[in-house]
Order: structure tokens, then sequence, then C-alpha cells
């Protein structure tokens, strides 16, 4: 028991060591992105946490694996170095023995990766999907940042002086864009109001933003005359209802519906997070063996190989992936030859290593 303590401790807390820095990389760079996102009011800052925390699981799941398979090597590349392992295998420790050892771990690994893939990932993916749905259907021009014009694409700037308390009316609103006339003449409409708030239609699901107490101005370029138009209320329609996005995929499907779906998508997203948990085993069938050093290599010798390895397993899946869900690869062959092949490999450089011997 003390050994086994003592080898899994290393293990895990060299795998929480390499599973945080590679854990703030992605999530420093996906938080980049939304952050930029926010400034330029696509969406709104205060929902960059919610959207962090439901990316967590699709980073983890990812993640894990390769922390894992780094930890092993790391781990028992240090112990080969400081000749731990001759004296294990001098007092009868036997590789399948550390084999034993290390697959604990991996089975604690392999369900945090089963409870990320199977339930936790779809889960985040179908409610990050429907947050941003809701701010594009609901919070268009409430994205907007107070005493700032911000272009939304189309020709289309705006400007609020200010919202309400509860964010969602606007006051002293400034609207221009490029439009044309039905003769396909260009013009320029300037929008002024004192009020605005949005509005969507529950028959149709288009998206309105209803103006209140302005002025609304049509000017056509190299003209010195324009339209104008005073106004109490005033709609303009800034979506239509079918521009909501599907959100009945697969990917945001749960594991339960994957299961009852005969489809080429929905075998192929079972099928990826069935592998998740499955590699991490294999991973650890591979380490094991590479994780052998001389002293003189040093522990970080085997470290390229080994995730060239895994990049070429990871490639295959995501490969598999697509290939199913496009129907090119029948779904009853699937991820599994992938699998196999990698199993194969593992189990040679184990026996490799055996023959080899530990002395």
């Amino acid at each position: 028991m003390i050994i086994f303590r003592y080898l899994t401790r290393e293990i895990l807390l060299t795998m929480a060591a390499v599973a945080g820095v590679l854990l703030l990389v992605i999530m420093g760079s996906r938080f980049i992105r939304y952050f930029t996102d926010a400034a330029e009011g696509d969406i709104p800052a205060s929902i960059l946490g919610n959207l962090m925390l439901y990316h967590l699981p699709g980073f983890l799941e990812l993640i894990l694996p390769l922390a894992f398979f780094l930890g092993i090597l790391l781990a028992y590349g240090q112990l080969y170095l400081n000749s731990e392992i001759t004296v294990l295998v001098a007092c009868g420790i036997s590789p399948v023995r550390l084999l034993q050892v290390s697959l604990v771990p991996a089975t604690l690994v392999a369900v945090l990766v089963g409870l990320c893939s199977l339930w936790l990932t779809p889960a985040g993916a179908l409610k990050t999907e429907t947050t941003l749905e809701e701010q594009r259907s609901r919070l268009d021009f409430t994205a907007l940042a107070p005493g700032r014009f911000q272009d939304f694409g189309g020709g289309r700037t705006a400007y609020t002086e200010a919202f309400s308390d509860d964010g969602q009316q606007m006051q002293e609103v400034f609207i221009s864009e490029r439009q044309r006339r039905r003769d396909g003449t260009p013009e320029t409409a300037v929008t002024r109001a004192g009020s605005g708030y949005q509005t969507v239609d529950p028959e149709t699901g288009s998206r309105f933003l209803v103006l209140a107490d302005g002025e609304r101005y049509s000017v056509e370029p190299g003209r010195f005359e324009a339209e104008r138009l005073k106004f109490e209320t005033y709609a303009v329609r800034l979506s239509l209802g079918s521009e909501q996005r599907d959100l009945d995929v697969a990917e945001h499907a749960t594991t339960a519906e994957l299961f009852g779906d005969g489809s080429g998508q929905a075998r192929a997203q079972l099928q990826w997070r069935l592998s998740l948990p499955l590699m991490v085993f294999i991973l650890t069938l591979m380490a094991m063996p590479l994780s052998r050093v001389n002293p003189r290599q040093g522990r970080f010798a085997k470290l390229l190989p080994a995730i060239f390895l895994h990049i070429c397993y990871l490639s295959l899946l995501l490969a598999a992936l697509d290939a199913i869900g496009r129907g090119s690869l029948p779904a009853t062959v699937g991820m599994w030859p992938i699998h196999g092949v990698f199993l194969a490999l593992g189990l040679g450089l184990l026996m490799h290593n055996q023959r080899r011997g530990m002395r």
C-alpha cells in the first residue's frame, strides 16, 4: 500500500500540474476571444463567466487524457532517473504490478473524462448555444456600450446615451443605416429617438427595435434635400424568425438520445464520446514503456515522441468522427479499428519492455 500510494500520488500530482497549465492556456485563449466580442458589443460582458463555465467540461475531456499520459511519462521518468524503479524491481515489484498500480488512477481519470464526454460536455455545449442565441434574439442592441458608436455590420451604426436600470430600455438612441430605395438608389437613413427597446413577435419570431418620440431622415448622396419623418412610435425589424439557429444537432443531444438515433451524425457523436474514456486506458499502456529512460537521457527524452503519438491518435479519431458523420465511413466500422491499432501498439511496447527487463 505504501508503494501504491507513493506511485499514485506522483502520477496524479504531475497530471494535475500539466492539466492546470494546459487548462490555463486554452481557457485564456477562449476568454480573450469572448472578451474581444464583448468589447465590440457582440455579447454582454455579464455572461462571460457563464460561457467559460459551460466550456470547461469540453476542455477537460480533451486535456485530462493528455495530462494523465504526460503525468505517467514524467513521474515514472523521474523514478528511472533516481533509480527508484531499480529498487522496486529488486524488491519484487514486476512491470505487470506497476501497470496494475497505474491502472487505478487511470480508472479514476477515465471516469472523470466519461462524466464530461457523456453528460457535462453536451449539456454545456447546448447551454452555450442557447445563451448566445438568446443574446442574438434579445440583446442585439442592448449589447451597446453607452456613450459609444458601434458598428453592427450591414452598414448599421448605433449609439445610445444610457440604459434604464433593468438594462432593457435605451435612452437617446441614434441609428445610421445604409439602404436602397425601391429603384435601387442608395441612401442613408438616420434615426434619432428619445428611447427604444427590443421585442420579439411571438407568432413569427421576428425581432423588432421599437423607438419612441423621434425623427427619421433619409438622405441621398449628391442631393441637397432629405426626407424627414417625425414619429411617436417606430418599429424597425432587425431579423427574421427563420434566422434563429437550429440547436437540435447531435453535438447537443444527450447520450441517451444518441442511443435511440440511428443517423450517421448521432452514431459518430456516440462513438466519439465513448472513445475518450477508452483512450485513457490505451494511453496508459503506451506510457508505461515510453517512460523508461536511462539517467544520461533525462526525463524528457521520450516526451516529444509520446506527444506525437497522442496527436496522431486524437487526429485519427477526429477524422473518423467527420467521416462517419458524412457517411464516407460505415458506422459499424467506426473508430474501433483506430483503438485496436493503438492498443496493439501499446501491448507491443509493453511486451518489448518486459523482454528487455527493467534492470
